[in-house]
C-alpha cells in the first residue's frame, strides 16, 4: 500500500491583522480532522501555522487530488472561518474563494502540496511552511537542495542521487509545465526560475520517476482577478536514503534570500526561517517566515514532529535577516523594496495610473 501526504493550508483569519492564526481556529480544524481520523479517511494529521496560515498536514491511503480529503479540508477552514467572524479576527475566510466544495480543493484559494509513495524502511519527510510570500520563495532554495553540489554534497558522493533529479515547473502565467533534468539542463531550468513571480517548481523527481519533493503553486491574485493575500506556500520534501539529508534539506535556508511579499504582498523582503513558536511576521507584517517540520513515516503515521528551525546555528540567519530588512525599508515606496509595477496589477497602482492618464502628455 501507498501512503499519501496531503498539506492544505489558507488564512481564514488572524489576530490583530494579518499577523498570527487564533489557536481557537487550530483547535476548530482539530475537531473535523479528528472526526476524519476516527472515520478511517485518514491515517495521522498535525496542524500548525506559520503566521496566519494554518496548516494541515494530512496522512492517507487516499492519493492525491481525493475528494473527500480535500473536502475534510475544506470544511475544516470552512467552520474556522465561521469562528473568526464571532471572534471579528482580521481577514475571516479571506482565502477560501468559494463557500460551496466542488469536488476538489485546488483553484478554490487553499494552497495543496501532496505526493504518493512506497514508503521505504525507514522515511524521514520534512514539511515546509511559508507566510507573507509566493510559491516562487522555494525556486532558490530547491534548485539548490536538488542540483547544487555546493549545497548538497550526496550529488557527488552519494552513488544514489549522482544521476541527478527532474524538475516540474509550472508557468502559472500561461498556465503550462514543462520538465527539466539536472544536470544536463541546468542552465535552462535557471533561465525559468529566475523568474520567481511567473516559473514555479511544482514537483521534483528522481530519474526514475520516484517522487521527491512536491510544493503548493497556488496564485491567489491570479484566481481571484484582486489582491485577497498572499499564497504562503508549502513545500514537501523527502530526506535521506536516495534523497538529500535531512541536514542538506534545511541548509538552502541558512542564506535569508529575497522574496516577493511581506506588506500587502507588495514588497520584497528576507526569508526568515524559525521555529514555529517565533513564525509571527509582525514587524511590517513580516518579514516573510518559514518553518520546517521533520516526520519519521511508518505505516502512514507522521509520528512526532521536529522543529527544524528551532537551532541555534540559524541565529546568524535570522540576524542577517533583520539586518536585510532594515536595509529594504529604508528604500521606503520605492524599487527594489517595493515590487516592480509589472507585479502590483493587483494593488492599488491600475488605480492611480487610470486617475493619472488625462494628465499625462506625450512628449515631443
Amino acid at each position: 500500500m501507498k501512503t499519501t501526504i496531503s498539506v492544505i493550508k489558507a488564512d481564514v483569519g488572524s489576530i490583530s491583522g494579518h499577523l498570527v492564526a487564533h489557536p481557537a481556529l487550530l483547535e476548530t480544524c482539530d475537531e473535523v480532522l479528528g472526526k476524519a481520523l476516527e472515520d478511517g479517511l485518514l491515517e495521522d494529521y498535525y496542524i500548525t501555522r506559520c503566521g496566519d496560515d494554518i496548516d494541515m498536514i494530512m496522512t492517507h491511503r487516499n492519493g492525491e487530488e481525493n475528494e473527500e480529503v480535500h473536502e475534510t479540508a475544506f470544511n475544516a477552514f470552512m467552520k474556522a472561518t465561521e469562528l473568526a467572524r464571532e471572534l471579528k479576527l482580521y481577514g475571516a475566510g479571506q482565502d477560501l474563494l468559494s463557500d460551496t466544495f466542488s469536488g476538489n480543493i485546488k483553484g478554490m484559494g487553499p494552497g495543496v502540496a501532496e505526493m504518493e509513495f512506497k514508503e521505504r524502511p525507514s522515511d524521514p519527510v520534512i514539511v515546509f511552511c511559508c507566510d507573507k510570500t509566493e510559491p516562487g520563495a522555494f525556486n532558490l532554495p530547491l534548485y539548490r537542495l536538488f542540483a547544487d553540489p555546493f549545497n548538497t554534497a550526496g550529488l557527488t558522493i552519494d552513488p544514489s542521487m549522482h544521476d541527478g533529479f527532474k524538475f516540474e515547473v509550472f508557468d502559472v502565467i500561461e498556465h503550462r509545465k514543462v520538465m527539466l533534468s539536472c544536470p544536463e539542463e541546468s542552465y535552462d531550468l535557471l533561465a525559468l526560475l529566475g523568474s520567481t513571480g511567473r516559473y514555479v517548481i511544482k514537483r521534483i523527481f528522481k530519474k526514475n520517476g520516484e517522487i521527491a519533493a512536491s510544493m503548493s503553486t497556488e496564485r491567489l491574485n491570479l484566481m481571484a482577478g484582486s489582491y485577497v493575500g498572499k499564497d504562503d506556500p508549502a513545500a514537501i520534501v523527502r530526506a535521506q536514503s536516495g534523497f538529500p539529508s535531512a541536514g542538506e534539506v534545511v541548509e538552502p535556508f541558512a542564506f535569508p534570500h529575497l522574496v516577493s511579499g511581506w506588506m500587502r504582498g507588495s514588497h520584497n523582503g528576507p526569508l526568515m526561517p524559525t521555529a514555529q513558536y517565533d513564525a509571527n511576521p509582525i514587524r511590517f507584517d513580516g518579514p516573510p517566515r518559514v518553518i520546517g517540520l521533520g516526520f519519521s513515516i511508518a505505516d502512514a503515521k507522521l509520528g512526532l514532529p521536529v522543529d527544524l528551525f528551532d537551532d541555534p546555528a540559524f541565529d546568524r540567519t535570522r540576524q542577517q535577516a533583520s539586518d536585510i530588512a532594515d536595509y529594504m525599508r529604508r528604500h521606503g515606496p520605492f524599487e527594489p523594496h517595493r515590487l516592480p509595477s509589472e507585479e502590483m496589477e493587483y494593488t492599488s497602482l491600475p488605480g492611480v495610473l487610470e486617475k493619472l492618464e488625462s494628465r499625462f502628455e506625450k512628449m515631443e
